[in-house]
């Protein structure tokens, strides 16, 4: 590995739709930036990567599905490579880790491994959501850490969020907004509506009060907070909107002759739009809420998206994320006893 190197980030080479070969190349094009990468897998099947300069492969032939039950097998499948690509993080030899294979997996091997900052119950995925009327994205958590959660969960994902928000996108005061039915207070599902009492009373944070899942692409507030259910599901359905939008566009450009050549002028503006809604352009959802840097990609990810995973690791180990996002905590009060959740001891992954 290259002597100028930056920080090593531990790419998990298992569990991508596409297989291997997202990953070989992946990694070249991350590598090729200057970032150093572990890759954990099957050397067999990683051919080349061994003599790419900044690439380093470690043998890992175990693997853990989407249809193993996460907390068990990363318990008892110490060989797994997403195992044992956080445990090279936790051991210093790697400083951020990256994974496109099972979610449940990759959150639960980060949890043990890596371990959560002091005072926080319920690390969260989160997500930057491209807004096309703005420049800034909007962070949106959780996005699948925690299927169910309980009020103070919501109140310590509106600090992670405000904390990464200004971190990340310089926003000096975040406006927080909780994800509901409808923007009258007390309306929700009883868990957002006592959620939303709190957030009322809550120090140090800019709450805005619900908003609806119109207002997370029209960017009305810059982090949105949800529990992980509602959260996966809510920007699942955008990605899938977004791309059918995205084709239903091309489509109908190559309808006739005149839509054709209105296609072709707007080819440009149209392309800028598909990119910024593109999820691999972000590369991944972040696990906030953790003493390490840990990166949950799509498992659809392209070549492309994997390198932009890493290149995502490698910025928020460059840039001290965890370190400044836990300061950050600390200094708003959001990790007081008030809002620990004893008795939790794992965080429940989906």
């Amino acid at each position: 590995m290259a002597a100028d190197r930056g920080a090593a980030i531990a790419l998990d080479a298992h569990g991508t739709d596409a297989g291997p070969s997202v990953i070989v190349d992946g990694a070249r094009a991350a590598a090729a930036d200057g970032i150093g990468v572990r890759v954990f897998g099957d050397p067999d099947q990683l051919g080349g990567l061994e003599e790419v300069d900044g690439v380093e492969v470690v043998a890992a032939a175990g693997t853990i599905t989407n249809d193993d039950e996460p907390v068990r097998a990363v318990r008892e499948r110490p060989d797994a490579s997403v195992v044992l690509a956080a445990a090279d993080v936790a051991e210093g030899r790697s400083q951020g880790l990256v994974s496109a294979g099972s979610t449940g997996a990759a959150m639960t091997a980060a949890l043990f491994a890596l371990r959560r900052l002091s005072g926080v119950h319920r690390p969260a995925l989160a997500v930057q959501v491209p807004v096309p009327s703005r420049d800034i994205p909007v962070v949106f958590l959780d996005v699948g850490a925690n299927s169910e959660a309980r009020p103070q969960h919501l109140v310590q994902f509106a600090y992670l969020g405000s904390a990464f928000a200004t971190v990340v996108l310089g926003i000096d005061r975040p406006r927080v907004g909780l994800l509901t039915i409808g923007e009258e207070q007390g309306k929700g599902i009883p868990l957002v509506v006592e959620a939303g009492a709190a957030l009322d009373r809550a120090d140090n944070l800019d709450f805005a009060g619900n908003v609806e899942g119109r207002d997370l692409p029209a960017g009305s507030v810059d982090v949105v907070v949800a529990d992980g259910f509602t959260g996966n599901v809510a920007l699942k359905t955008m990605e899938g909107t977004a791309s059918e939008v995205t084709g239903a566009v091309r489509s109908a450009a190559r309808g006739n002759p005149v839509a054709a050549l209105g296609g072709l002028l707007l080819r440009p503006a149209l392309g800028g739009v598909r990119r910024r809604l593109d999820p691999d352009q972000t590369g991944g959802a972040i696990l906030l809420g953790l003493r390490g840097v840990a990166i949950v990609a799509h498992g659809s990810s392209s070549a492309d998206g994997i390198a932009n995973a890493v290149r995502q690791a490698a910025r928020a180990v460059d840039e001290r994320i965890v370190e400044r996002t836990g300061e950050l905590l600390e200094a708003s009060g959001a990790t007081r006893s008030s809002l620990r959740d004893d008795g939790e001891r794992d965080t429940k992954t989906g």
